[in-house]
Formats: C-alpha cells, sequence, structure tokens
C-alpha cells in the first residue's frame, strides 16, 4: 500500500476453480500472488487493499459458512473468523460484492488490478466502476488502471527469512524423493513408476509436486520437458528426474542424472562430470553484486570446453562460445527464479542490463547436455541426456545451496544405489 499511494485501491481476486469434466474439478491451486499476500487458499475470493487511514486498510470477502455446501465441498473459514484468521481489517460475504465494491471505488484515481487474467472478473469491475463514476461529482480526475504484477513481482523477488524457511522445507521434501528413486530404481521398471515413487514421498510430507514430474530414460532424457513417462527403463542407460514439492505454495526443483542399473559407465561418467563441473563453476558464481547471467556464462564456458575435449566440437574455446556452437546441445539458461512458482516472478534484466544479485533471492542452476543421435555426436555418446539442478539462495556472504542433500557425484550416486 506504501508502494501504490493515496487516492488508490487494489483488487486481487482469488483462482477460480477448474472444472475437469462434468461435476468435478483439477486440484484447486490459489493464484500466486493472492497467496502471497494473505495465504488465504479458497476461491471465491477478493483481496481489497484501500491505502490511506493512517495503515490503510486490508478487507476480505469471501464465503459465508454453509453446513450444507461443507458437508459436500470441505469446511470454509468463513466471513466473521476471516478478520483474526487472515490479519484482515474487515471480511464481507463475497455475495454482497455488487452492493459494497462501488462504494469502495467512489474517489479513487488509480485501480491496481492486472487486467486479462479473468475476463469475468474484469467484466464485472468496469460495472463496478460505471456505478461509482455515477455517483461522483462532476469534473472528478478520471480512473486509471494500474497493473499490480510489477511491485508484487518485485516483492516476490526478494525472499523473506519466513519464506526462506518454506524454501527449504520444500527442497528437503524434493531431496528426500529424489534419492528413494535413486535408491528403488531398476532395470525393467517403467518411468512412471519412478514417478510413482517421487509423489508417494510428497505426499507422505504433506506436499504435492510442483509440476509434472519429468522422468525420461536413455534417449527421453533429451526432452527438455518430457512428461509422457510411459517407457520402461533400460540396462545400461541413464535416467533424468526433474521434479520438485511443493509445500505451503513454496516449490522446491531439483534435476538428477544417474545410471539405471546404479553404475556409470566410462562413457557416461566422462560426459556427466563434464555437466557436473559446469553446475559447480556456475554455483561458485552465485554471490552478492555478480550478474545474473555470470552462473550462465560460467557453465558454458565448462560446457563448450568439455564438447570440444570429447570430440563433438572442434576450434578455439573463445571462438566456439562466441558463435554459441554448443546451443544444439545445451539449449537453455541455467538457471530461473524460485518461489511461489516453479518458474518465479521477476525481471532478469533492468533497464536492458542483467540485474545484479542480492541476498534473499532464490534461484535453480541447472546446466545440462543433450547428446540425442545426431551423426556429429560420437556413437558411444549418443542418446545421453544430462542435466543437475540444484536450489541455490543468494546470502550475504555468497550462497546457499539447499539442495545438498541428494547426491550428485559419481562416487555418492553409486554408493546410495549399491548399498553396503
Amino acid at each position: 500500500m506504501r508502494a501504490m499511494g493515496d487516492n488508490s485501491i487494489a483488487l486481487i481476486p482469488a483462482a477460480n476453480e477448474v472444472v475437469r469434466s462434468r461435476d468435478t474439478e483439477y486440484p484447486y491451486r490459489q493464484d500466486s500472488n493472492f497467496s502471497y499476500l494473505c495465504g488465504f487458499n479458497e476461491p471465491e475470493s477478493l483481496m481489497v487493499l484501500v491505502p490511506g487511514r493512517k495503515a490503510g486498510q486490508f478487507l476480505m470477502f469471501c464465503r459465508d459458512r454453509d453446513p450444507q455446501k461443507e458437508t459436500w465441498h470441505g469446511r470454509r473459514l468463513g466471513v466473521e473468523r476471516a478478520p483474526s484468521a487472515l490479519g484482515a481489517d474487515d471480511a464481507f460475504p463475497i455475495g454482497d460484492i455488487d452492493e459494497i465494491l462501488p462504494g469502495l471505488l467512489e474517489g479513487r484515481q488509480y485501480v491496481y488490478h492486472t487486467l486479462g487474467k479473468d475476463q469475468q472478473f474484469d467484466a464485472r469491475l468496469l460495472g463496478w466502476l460505471k456505478r461509482a463514476r455515477s455517483s461522483r461529482r462532476s469534473g472528478s480526475d478520471p480512473d486509471a488502471f494500474i497493473s499490480l504484477d510489477y511491485h508484487l513481482h518485485e516483492m516476490r523477488v526478494q525472499k523473506s527469512r519466513y519464506e526462506l524457511g518454506l524454501l527449504k522445507k520444500a527442497a528437503k521434501i524434493s531431496a528426500d524423493a529424489h534419492k528413494r528413486a535413486m535408491q528403488v530404481c531398476q532395470p525393467g521398471m517403467h518411468e512412471y513408476q519412478l514417478e510413482a515413487s517421487l509423489i508417494h514421498t510428497y505426499r507422505s510430507h504433506n506436499a504435492c509436486h510442483a509440476f509434472s514430474p519429468i522422468v525420461g530414460g536413455g534417449e527421453n532424457g533429451c526432452i527438455l520437458h518430457y512428461t509422457e513417462n510411459a517407457d520402461v527403463l533400460e540396462d545400461g542407460s541413464l535416467v533424468l528426474i526433474d521434479s520438485g514439492a511443493e509445500y505451503e505454495g513454496y516449490a522446491g526443483d531439483i534435476t538428477r542424472t544417474f545410471p539405471v542399473n546404479g553404475r556409470f559407465s566410462k562413457d557416461q561418467k566422462t560426459v556427466y562430470e563434464i555437466v557436473l563441473a559446469s553446475q559447480l563453476a556456475a554455483i561458485k558464481a552465485v554471490k552478492p553484486g555478480n550478474h545474473w547471467n555470470d552462473p550462465h556464462d560460467a557453465a558454458v564456458k565448462v560446457l563448450t570446453a568439455g564438447l570440444r575435449d570429447i570430440g563433438i566440437l572442434k576450434g578455439s574455446l573463445s571462438s566456439l562460445i562466441k558463435d554459441q556452437a554448443y546451443k544444439p546441445y545445451y539449449m537453455h539458461t541455467t538457471g530461473h527464479w524460485l518461489g511461489h512458482d516453479v518458474h518465479d516472478v521477476g525481471e532478469y534484466k533492468i533497464d536492458g542490463n542483467f540485474r545484479l544479485l542480492e541476498p534473499g533471492m532464490v534461484l535453480t542452476i541447472e546446466p545440462g547436455l543433450y547428446l540425442n543421435n545426431s551423426r556429429k555426436i560420437p556413437k558411444k555418446y549418443r542418446n545421453m541426456g544430462i542435466r543437475i539442478e540444484d536450489d541455490v539462495i543468494v546470502t550475504k556472504d555468497g550462497h546457499e545451496v539447499i539442495s545438498s542433500d541428494v547426491p550428485k557425484s559419481v562416487e555418492k550416486i553409486e554408493s546410495v544405489m549399491n548399498p553396503a
């Protein structure tokens, strides 16, 4: 509200329930901005922020208690309990919104709301504004819509101590799931069986999967967002798992690649250690004052040198990097913001320049190499998709890897998969 200033009002609606088929819905996921501001996880709700009047007002519109509907669909917080439970100044029934909102909009010059997310809500808002304008004195200033996203997204880039605690918990649950997948993996299993192992661990810790798990064996590991998870895991191949838990709205995101039979071959180890070295170099570049792209540049340098060492690329290292010769084998960036969303909000550039890393930012570091069956690749390295991803907090003095419970060296992975 301080950022909004006086003569303004902010409207943040909850996410809508989405019908899957007939009378069944998809699992409900609250809008991330709404959840960030108040932590309320019910649909049919609206947050209203009204600056001024000393500290300003936080108002909540939500559903009334209804014993009959709660018997069918679960408990509701209710209007009476909302102020104390959510820290709101007042709460009103969502059914009364048409009568109350126009009065709240009167005299407000700026309406902070992100248009286009919910067209039905946008249409109702235009109706409320029309009624509010009809009540004004002539000569009043016109209204202006301002997206709330810029302010909220920049706030969300900087995590509080409380948020960092939730992210650490999400990373811990994610790490437990990845370790369990390593331990149960055997040749002849299907990819979906490893997926089931991941989800079992998440639900056992009162979490859910933050995104559809990627479990790609063999050549499927070269498909960046492979989610079919239907094939048999072959003896002698690698499997790439990219998955993370969502805990109380905050996401983990870890990738590990390991041998289906528990032992890296000589050639698999060669490529794997190139990717691991690139990831360690990238993590080392995560510290306050470095630019967002510094970890990526560090990873690219190691990956390109490695591709040249194993005969896939030829030429001087500087020329290969300048010409982006690595792109057919490493086509994505080295990380993204992490928080309420897996690919969390926030700008990567400010005024056209990569922004500086600051304490409290959280990002992933995830270089990889994707060596398909192209004839340009030596046969012994084909059909290897290798990515290694960790979740990293920028700290005052450097960084903290919060997903380090999952082994990633060749020796430790083989030790977990082949206990004595």
